[in-house]
């Protein structure tokens, strides 16, 4: 199956840069671009994309005020250089299913836009786990959802916070694709999080990921 694609950018010479690495692979497909939120909305409505590619800062709707228009159509990667935690925080709020730097290489685009199509949002360390720890504070709130967590759930929690894929998982954790799955979508449920992103920011808010594990 091709993935589908849509890039929203602003800039012109990075829409460009990701479309000429996404469509030299045979498996992923961009069907449109554009340069606002308000395009971009029509844009997904229109085409359908798996995933959407979508910048924060641009103009006549940003990416932050679009993203909820959008999740309900695609998966959505922000954008971002990460230099205000106010945006991430609101990217997570608004359903954003993974970040990519403005920079990324081709592999790690790739590996982004795979990721999302298949539910595996992209949590890598070099994006999102230096973020995310400073986010890390001490909540009781967050700290009851997580001890509602059974021991092989933390451990997959855990997992997912430092950016380890379904496949990583099951290689560490010995068990099989399908069991990390359901307790994935159990993680999801006891921690009220909407995707792999949320799991994570859940783990770092309450304290839990700067403690040693049992």
């Amino acid at each position: 199956m091709v993935i589908t694609v849509a890039l929203v950018d602003d800039q012109e010479m990075v829409r460009m840069g990701f479309s000429l690495i996404l469509d030299a692979d045979e498996s992923i497909t961009v069907v449109g671009q554009a340069s606002d939120g308000v395009d971009a909305i029509a844009l997904a409505k229109r085409e359908r994309p798996d995933v959407i590619l979508l910048d924060i800062r641009m103009p006549k709707l940003d990416g932050l005020a679009a993203l909820p228009r959008l999740t309900p159509i695609s998966k959505v990667i922000m954008v971002t250089t990460f230099d205000d935690d106010d945006y991430v925080d609101a990217a997570l709020a608004g359903g954003a299913s993974g970040f990519l730097l403005k920079d990324a290489g081709p592999d790690l685009l790739l590996a982004a836009v795979r990721a999302a199509a298949n539910g595996d949002a992209l949590i890598s360390p070099s994006l999102t786990l230096d973020l995310l720890s400073r986010r890390a504070q001490d909540t009781r709130t967050g700290e009851d959802r997580i001890a509602g967590l059974s021991e092989r759930e933390n451990d997959v929690a855990r997992l997912v916070a430092r950016g380890r894929t379904n496949q990583e998982i099951c290689a560490e954790l010995y068990i099989s694709l399908g069991t990390v799955k359901s307790h994935l979508g159990s993680i999801q449920t006891r921690l009220g999080a909407r995707n792999r992103v949320e799991i994570a920011a859940r783990m770092w808010e309450s304290g839990a990921m700067n403690r040693p594990n049992g």
